[in-house]
């Protein structure tokens, strides 16, 4: 099984794939303001690509909680040039972290090679027909409201088996509306439409996602959830990250989104060595 992003395609199962984080934004909750350059927010890409990541999730519109929405062609002002600039490079997958059909048409038609919606294709009625039209892979978050609003539906029963559930449902309306299954990634939302104890839970149970027979994209990065555990602002959040990624790896993750990428790379890298889950988790070597 792989996932095939255009021309550049990636084994799953023994496969780990690195995805770099990559905000143009004022806001966002960790790097907001540092990127929002042009120039800058490539140089940083490809800092990330020589580090070891696979591929650069690109995003234009902060998804934290209580976020100031932008619209489409805000969003897609900010993007634009970095995604023209990474492209022509060549090298460098490029995924675009967007919940607009507006914004994922015209990047792919760029050619950018995927598609990350943080509200599972919930937000915007337009994706899937895009998504269908430009045959590329897309991440199906799991997010309850909006980011205005989502950490007012955090009620759950039992947040993995509620997340499963929720997330069984949006992959069945994605295959439905004509999304190639083999282009479904899951990702269980953690810090989004859940607190901090409910995130601990569901990188614990992760492995439980793996029923529905998608790979699984886990996203950790500095998020709340860690400084409310430990009591620890965004900047001294690396350890528990590369913690939870180490667990997300165990427990079934195929797919890390992360800030630090080459911290994280090495530490996945160690963890291999020393045994990890008895085999190679295939990273690839940072140039």
């Amino acid at each position: 099984m792989e996932l095939r992003l255009r021309d550049f395609a990636f084994p799953l199962g023994d496969r780990t794939i690195l995805m770099g984080i990559l905000n143009v934004t004022p806001d966002s909750f960790y790097d907001g303001g540092r990127y929002a350059h042009c120039e800058a927010a490539v140089r940083r890409a490809l800092e990330m690509f020589e580090g070891g990541a696979d591929i650069i999730d690109v995003g234009g519109e902060s998804t934290r909680p209580n976020a100031v929405p932008v619209d489409a062609r805000e969003e897609a002002r900010r993007i634009r040039p970095v995604v023209k600039a990474l492209l022509e490079n060549g090298n460098v997958p490029v995924s675009i972290d967007t919940r607009r059909s507006k914004v994922a048409r015209e990047m792919l038609e760029l050619g950018a090679h995927m598609v990350n919606d943080v509200s599972g294709l919930t937000f915007d009625g337009g994706m899937p027909e895009v998504l269908v039209k430009y045959d590329v892979p897309v991440v199906i978050m799991h997010m309850r409201g909006t980011p205005a609003d989502m950490q007012s539906h955090t009620s759950y029963d039992d947040v993995v088996t509620d997340v499963k559930r929720e997330l069984a449902g949006r992959v069945q309306a994605a295959e439905a509306a004509g999304i190639r299954p083999e282009n479904i990634v899951i990702d269980p939302g953690i810090g989004f439409s859940k607190t901090a104890e409910q995130c601990l839970e569901l990188i614990a149970g992760l492995d439980e996602l793996l029923d529905l027979g998608k790979p699984i994209l886990l996203g950790p990065s500095r998020k709340s959830f860690i400084g409310k555990t430990l009591g620890l602002d965004p900047d001294d959040r690396l350890e528990a990250t590369i913690t939870s990624c180490i667990v997300g790896l165990i427990k079934g993750a195929s797919m890390l989104r992360v800030h630090d990428v080459e911290s994280v790379a090495r530490a996945l890298r160690m963890f291999e060595r020393l045994g990890g889950l008895g085999k190679d988790i295939g990273l690839r070597v940072p140039r």
